[in-house]
């Protein structure tokens, strides 16, 4: 393992930092936190934590000892002065003498000695530090320790390789009696630099920052070169040809594991799913121990929130037989879930029945031959999961290499999976009304598609943006979170290869906005036969082409969709001059009319807008002036010439896109956006 330390760096943190008024302590408290939160072989997403010893002064300018320790789930990657709060040391120091302290005593005294009340809550392990005397204390999660200790012999093993380094704790829940308990075991082996919390994790502490942090580096270089001593592989089984893609099978997993919506009628709450498939990854859903090492438990206490007890296991799919694979995946599905109810209930009746019961479905899919998937109520949530998850591969695939893996007890795991100081790190605030949903924006890089991905990321969608011009898609796509794709959907391969690259990403979709197009004139009875195809193409078959590859996801998935088309005021009222736009997009209107009959029996909606007069790039300014020439007004005239005088934006036709998406029972539907135009209005 690197030391990343560096003078120059840690000099130039401490001092911007001290400019702003930052205790120098803690600046350098934030510098070395940092270096070790920028690995994730010691910790992810807010695992592990630090904290320093140091002196403040309270309102009153009366100075006082403080420990200014990671909040709770604060990243340490990124972790700011105000992500370690000072909370006042000696009432503490005070708690070590008591014999007993409930979780939600000791959440009161830390938040109550916080010198700032808007401080969030100090780590679980706050009196761990405290009753600890080393100024600088560093605890990280590190994948080639835990190889070690979660080992049926596991002590036995870290004690050879440190000796009387550090001192060795066993495994204890995190709290009150694990810091009672792991300081007295120092205080009882003198000289330590560390110590070794057994199937959890380690720590290195010293009143000098930089020597604590090098101490880690050094415990954990340790442990990399031991595992790297006569390691074992996992045996591969093998894996039969013509394997179905990711983007075939992960709209069926999608769709199995969506979780019923008791507050919809016959709606459901669908996860975001994220693939992995580096070589660490297939050589673990490929082993032929999967179903062992798999179902032996979590890697460190604090991945179960992430990642369950244990995946469901997939058998690989083949590309000729998905009906076989989703029959197979069903079963497996409903024999984990079955599972999980029996592990919730043998465990609840041992604490009293004192605990609601999560879902039950899955957070990682292994699936032989095709890698592992996270599911999430987000992308962000789901990006964790599988992160925690490939960590979690390391540490089996390196404690198989020496020995056996073995993780800590099933009470012990269910005591941490349902602790709440554990849950609260997930959060537990509302949804917003389209978070979980993944959507598709055609010509997604223009005014109105721009204005459409914008408005569903803000409802808590997750977004693909599409567009002809890929830099300009992902430009729109990246402040949302969501991709950028290149698509033109006058080609049939390029939107097939498109939507397979949303469901690729994000494991499946949800609503596609198809809005798409360009506008061309010309009187009709004289317009070029090639210009009356070429917007065809582009406004009636590019809706047809990106509709129907949605479609076949949607049917996959089993739980519905929406599709939404961009059909224009010019379907039901045309412009002169206007035809060769105007007539593809009546027979797009009538196309979403046409999917909301087929495809109601499927639950997919089927809706569309119609828009008059949007400044974007599809109405430019040079076509305003012309538009305007054709029906003999002035620009703004033009523009404001609807019944509420008020000029129609793209934000407001996105507005009705989102709409749309919201009314659960709406489909068939056509909602004008053009500010009042009776000539277009619709019954």
């Amino acid at each position: 393992m690197q030391n990343r330390w560096s003078d120059a760096d840690a000099a130039a943190m401490v001092a911007r930092y001290v400019d702003q008024g930052v205790n120098e302590d803690l600046a350098l408290r934030v510098y070395t936190t940092r270096l070790l939160g920028s690995d994730p072989r010691l910790v992810l997403h807010g695992g592990g934590n630090t904290s320093v010893k140091t002196r403040m002064t309270d309102i009153l300018g009366d100075p006082l000892d403080v420990l200014c320790v990671k909040g709770s789930g604060w990243d340490m990657g990124v972790i700011e002065p105000a992500g370690l709060p000072a909370v006042r040391l000696e009432p503490l120091r005070r708690l070590e003498r008591l014999e007993a302290l409930t979780d939600e005593e000791m959440v009161n005294v830390q938040r109550l000695n916080l010198l700032d009340s808007t401080a969030p809550n100090p780590s679980v392990e706050t009196l761990l530090h405290a009753f600890l005397p080393q100024k600088f204390i560093d605890h990280t999660h590190a994948n080639a320790v835990l190889s070690l200790t979660d080992q049926p012999d596991g002590e036995a093993i870290v004690r050879e390789l440190y000796g009387d380094r550090v001192a060795y704790i066993p495994y204890i829940m995190p709290g009150f009696l694990l810091a009672r308990t792991a300081a007295r075991i120092v205080r009882e082996t003198p000289g330590v630099k560390g110590m070794v919390l057994l199937k959890h994790g380690i720590f290195s502490f010293d009143d000098d920052g930089r020597t604590a942090y090098e101490l880690m580096i050094d415990f954990v270089s340790m442990a990399e070169e031991r595992l790297a001593r006569g390691r074992r592989t996992l045996v591969q089984a093998a894996v039969p040809a013509g394997l179905a893609p990711v983007a075939a099978v992960a709209p069926v997993l999608r769709g199995l594991t969506a979780l019923a919506d008791p507050a919809a009628e016959g709606g459901c709450r669908p996860f975001v799913l994220e693939h992995r498939a580096g070589p660490a990854v297939m050589a673990f859903v490929n082993a032929v121990d999967l179903d062992r090492i798999a179902n032996s438990g979590v890697a460190t206490p604090d991945h179960v929130i992430r990642t369950k007890p244990a995946p469901l296991i997939l058998p690989s799919p083949r590309a000729d037989d998905l009906a076989g694979f989703r029959a197979a995946a069903e079963a497996a599905l409903g024999r984990y879930v079955e599972a999980y109810h029996a592990y919730f209930a043998r465990n609840n009746a041992r604490l009293g029945g004192i605990k609601t019961e999560l879902d039950p479905m899955p957070r990682i899919a292994a699936v032989k031959g095709l890698g592992i998937f996270a599911l999430g109520k987000s992308s962000k949530e789901a990006r964790i999961a599988a992160d925690v998850y490939e960590a979690a591969i390391e540490v089996i695939t390196g404690a198989e290499g020496i020995g056996r893996f073995e993780s800590i007890s099933e009470a012990d795991l269910f005591d941490v999976e349902y602790w709440s100081l554990e849950q609260a790190k997930l959060g537990k605030g509302g949804e917003k009304p389209l978070q979980r949903r993944i959507v598709a924006v055609t010509g997604g890089a223009g005014g109105i598609g721009a204005a459409t991905a914008r408005a569903f990321a803000a409802a808590g969608a997750e977004v693909a943006v599409l567009d002809l011009n890929p830099e300009a898609a992902a430009g729109v796509a990246r402040p949302l979170g969501g991709i950028g794709i290149a698509c033109d959907v006058t080609d049939p391969a390029s939107v097939t290869a498109a939507i397979e690259a949303v469901v690729a990403r994000f494991g499946g979709l949800d609503i596609l906005v198809s809005n798409a197009g360009a506008a061309w004139q010309g009187r009709i009875g004289e317009v070029d036969e090639a210009v009356l195809r070429q917007s065809f193409e582009l406004n009636f078959y590019g809706h047809q082409r990106a509709a129907q590859a949605a479609v076949k996801v949607m049917k996959a998935q089993g739980f519905g969709g929406q599709l939404l088309f961009n059909a224009s005021k010019q379907a039901v009222n045309p412009g002169p001059d206007f035809g060769p736009y105007g007539l593809p997009k009546a027979a797009t209107l009538f196309l979403s009319r046409q999917y909301a009959l087929d495809h109601g029996r499927d639950g997919i909606r089927s809706n569309a807008v119609n828009a008059d007069r949007v400044r974007s790039g599809l109405l430019t300014d040079e076509m305003v002036a012309a538009r305007s020439k054709a029906r003999g007004l002035s620009e703004a005239d033009y523009m404001g010439g609807n019944l509420l005088g008020r000029e129609v934006t793209a934000a407001d036709v996105a507005q009705a896109f989102v709409d749309l998406a919201l009314a659960a029972k709406t489909t068939g539907s056509v909602t004008t956006v053009d500010g009042g135009n009776i000539a277009a209005a619709l019954r």
